[in-house]
């Protein structure tokens, strides 16, 4: 799969146990009290950032986010155990998987949909997928989980597998009253997905005054041509809306894929007006998360700026957000600016958040 996480999974599960090989390079710790209480933990907003989006019935816990990450990590989730949730969302990519259109499933077959980088989960109210078609994390986790071409498995052999792994039963009994459940399988992951905050790249400490922290001219000049032509859709220190837009890149919307994934929001809305639109990505991290748009047809960042300078189509449905010179839709872009955008963009690579070590480092 390119990806082999299955072989450190958790520095507090032992692998033999998981039945995944040795543990012996492993550093244990103490398996969590199944008689306490789930301790609550505190997502910590970074500066700047709105308040995160709570779901009271499954509120972050210690306990949650630690089963969340195991799970994550392990290929056995799967239906032939080679696919993990990490197999397309590689965390040195944050959580995204460089391919156009991924083919780590079960099946080996191409997706019909970019696999999206995972980051700041906790302020996404607004839907999940490409096209919003859930509402959120925990609904989200189960679509790839029973995907015949990504992971495959059938929900009720999901819990009979981990019902027979003790180290799983303990972690689950710890997380949650009712144990082992897919229900609690999609808690959990969920609750690891929020808690991957990015907010320290150069650009954030840049804004929060950092000692010695200086943005070059040309950083400047694309930080400025952002906030002048790309902020109505990459807002805020999120550096998304969190909408879904038709930014141009289509002129004909009929679809007879199985997913009809080329009608965007409008395969869930049903709304003329979210024809072709789909959800705005964050430009954070943007620089390592090619390739770009919902099927990965731009290999790289110069391909995105070039499509916003010179290639936008005016259909009826494109968002007149990117009408940005004169009547025509399109956005006015230099060379000289396209190299200073890309300069910027650089300065939201969070280099701590891609190079964490999962297997290690703590929530």
């Amino acid at each position: 799969m390119g990806f082999n996480y299955g072989i450190g999974i958790s520095s507090m599960v032992c692998l033999a146990a998981l039945g995944m090989g040795s543990c012996a390079a492993i550093e244990e710790e103490p398996m969590p009290d199944v008689n306490a209480t789930p301790t609550k933990l505190e997502l910590e907003v970074p500066d700047g950032f709105p308040s995160p989006v709570y779901m009271e019935d499954n509120p972050l816990t210690e306990q949650g986010v630690l089963l969340g990450k195991t799970l994550f990590f392990d290929k056995s989730i799967s239906a032939d155990g080679r696919v993990s949730c990490a197999s397309c969302h590689n965390p040195a990519l944050a959580f995204s998987d460089g391919l156009a259109l991924g083919a780590q499933g079960v099946s080996g077959k191409a997706l019909e949909r970019h696999s999206p980088a995972l980051f700041n989960l906790a302020w996404m109210g607004n839907g999940l997928f490409w096209d919003g078609g859930s509402k959120n994390l925990e609904s989200q986790a189960l679509g790839p989980l029973t995907h015949a071409d990504e992971m495959g498995m059938d929900l009720a052999e999901l819990e009979y597998v981990l019902s027979l792994n003790p180290s799983y039963t303990e972690m689950f009994d710890a997380a949650f009253e009712d144990g082992t459940t897919a229900v609690n399988v999609a808690k959990a992951l969920a609750q690891f997905q929020r808690t991957l905050v990015s907010a320290d790249s150069k650009y954030d400490r840049w804004m929060g005054e950092a000692s010695g922290v200086r943005f070059t001219d040309s950083e400047l000049k694309g930080f400025a041509l952002v906030k002048k032509h790309c902020a109505s859709c990459h807002s805020g220190e999120l550096f998304t809306d969190n909408k879904f837009h038709n930014n141009g890149i289509d002129e004909d919307f009929s679809d007879t894929s199985h997913e009809m994934i080329r009608l965007g929001r409008y395969r869930i809305s049903h709304a003329e007006a979210d024809m072709g639109a789909f959800k705005t990505p964050s430009l954070r991290n943007s620089m390592v998360t090619a390739p770009y748009m919902h099927d990965g047809r731009f290999g790289t960042m110069d391909e995105v700026l070039d499509h916003y300078a010179n290639q936008v189509a005016n259909t009826a449905y494109t968002s007149r957000l990117v009408f940005q010179n004169g009547e025509k839709a399109g956005i006015p872009l230099s060379q000289e600016d396209i190299s200073a955008i890309k300069d910027f963009l650089h300065t939201l690579t969070d280099q701590d958040f891609i190079g964490k070590d999962y297997w290690t480092d703590s929530n």
